[in-house]
């Protein structure tokens, strides 16, 4: 029997603000002592009262407009009840019945056995809630670090839309970067800011029906999401073949990296477990649809119809748009460079090759570099005027800027750097390179074409990379033409 995976993702991703969702503490617990961030609202004190964050709710929305989800006029807070060590309250504040959104959809290219293929996945809501702690096991028990807890989320809540691993991270990873265009969550997942949860079914290829599922909890990496899907289709699969027919009940499983499989945790719940009631220390909301409009209009142009407005209108490279698309940041600082230039050919070699080499090696973004776009374009300005040599600007006169953040037009005039055209200068060096190589004059004159870039590169070296190398490639063919 052929089957069908079904999948379905649960986002949780941070909202970056200075704030927590209900109380003034820093939102930043990153790297920081444990329990640093905390007071007595986010620890549930007795009698303490929730203010809502109103740049949380604004931030929220704009995520989920750049999710194509419609915003009502109203939504509330809602009480999820579940006793568990890391949430100090007893209950999560979220959003359950009337959410701050509903009804999205999103658009994802993604390579599957080497062809592009285009997939549209619903999302049936984004609401807003406050996180839990972070437990830690350590041997003979757990430590709880409520810093965290209180942090404001965003819940995307999509439609069981996926069919394999590879459609659920292509997914996930272009909801990392919508929310990270607007501005709504940093999305680090090194920093725990984005997690995931998985449902997972099954069922034979031709039928719509919806069987029991697992859920996954707390994915937190992609890799971490792919290899969960993929085993858990294929238990789920052994398991009907074993046993004739699907699983006899939703479930709930965690991930075991270090062995790569699934582990039964709990029977999953249900919503009548959480017995979900209206929050009552939240007033309920009435979103101004002015200002909804508002910030539809300052939503910029989203990943996806960036990377293909750099390839039909640019002609870039499928690979090269999608990396100079992938960071809001990135993109903006590649316009701004070839907008400088009119060169957006020099302009990608440059970024995707050179400074990109450095960013990946540092883990750093294009703005907490010293190589400004406008030195950037400087640089590539140089290379166009012929006044050093691309090798030259790629190498000794870029990593000098990197390291210290002089400008190109600096670096050249100190180091004596300028380009040399002067054919009368270059004509001697050639000759006396050919003279010199005399194998190469025979190779060359036998058909190796080959060897004249070897003479090429020796008269380059010679001069320091400072000769203009189509001088240099054209006196090198005259002299031996003669």
């Amino acid at each position: 029997m052929e089957f069908e995976a079904v999948i379905g993702l649960e986002i949780h991703a941070q909202i970056s603000t200075e704030t927590k969702m209900f109380c003034r503490c820093n939102n930043d617990s990153f790297d920081k002592e444990p329990n640093i961030n905390t007071c007595p609202v986010c620890m549930g004190f007795p009698g303490q009262l929730p203010v809502l964050n109103k740049n949380a709710v604004e931030k929220g929305i704009r995520a989920a407009l750049a999710l194509n989800c419609k915003i009502p006029e109203y939504c509330k807070f809602d009480r999820k009840n579940y006793f568990y060590p890391d949430s100090p309250k007893g209950f999560q504040i979220s959003q359950f019945d009337e959410p701050v959104s509903i009804d999205g959809y999103v658009d994802v290219e993604y390579l599957d056995n080497g062809k592009f293929r285009d997939l549209r996945v619903g999302v049936t809501r984004l609401h807003l809630e406050d996180d839990a702690g972070k437990l830690t096991h350590v041997s003979g028990g757990t430590l709880v670090d409520f810093s965290r807890s209180g942090t404001p989320l965003m819940e995307i809540v999509s439609e069981p839309d996926m069919h394999s691993a590879v459609e659920a991270s292509a997914y996930a990873r272009e909801v990392q970067k919508i929310v990270r265009y607007v501005d709504s969550s940093e999305a680090d997942m090194e920093k725990g800011m984005m997690r995931f949860d998985a449902s997972v079914s099954i069922r034979p290829v031709g039928e719509d029906k919806l069987y029991p599922r697992a859920e996954i909890k707390n994915l937190n990496s992609f890799k971490a999401l792919e290899g969960a899907i993929s085993y858990e289709i294929s238990r789920q699969k052994k398991e009907w073949e074993k046993s004739g027919g699907p699983m006899k009940g939703q479930i709930t499983v965690g991930w075991n990296d270090e062995k790569g499989e699934t582990f039964f945790m709990r029977d999953k719940e249900e919503s009548d477990d959480y017995r979900y009631f209206p929050e009552p220390d939240i007033p309920p909301l009435e979103i101004d649809q002015k200002m909804v409009e508002k910030f539809k209009k300052e939503i910029p142009e989203l990943p996806n119809l960036k990377k293909r407005r750099y390839v039909e209108e640019m002609g870039l490279l499928d690979d090269d748009a999608r990396i100079l698309s992938s960071d809001l940041k990135l993109a903006l600082y590649f316009e701004e460079v070839v907008a400088k230039t009119g060169d957006f050919k020099r302009a990608v070699s440059f970024i995707n090759t050179v400074l990109m080499k450095h960013l990946r090696e540092e883990l750093i973004s294009v703005d907490e570099q010293k190589v400004s776009a406008e030195m950037m374009a400087g640089l590539i300005n140089l290379v166009k005027d012929g006044e050093i040599s691309n090798n030259l600007a790629k190498g000794e006169v870029f990593e000098e800027m990197y390291v210290d953040g002089k400008s190109a037009k600096e670096i050249v005039e100190e180091k004596g750097l300028k380009q040399v055209s002067d054919s009368g200068v270059i004509e001697e060096v050639c000759k006396s390179v050919i003279d010199a190589n005399p194998q190469s004059v025979e190779d060359i004159k036998s058909g190796k074409d080959r060897a004249i870039g070897f003479l090429v590169g020796l008269v380059m070296k010679e001069m320091k990379g400072q000769a203009n190398p189509q001088i240099v490639n054209d006196l090198i063919k005259k002299n031996l033409e003669g």
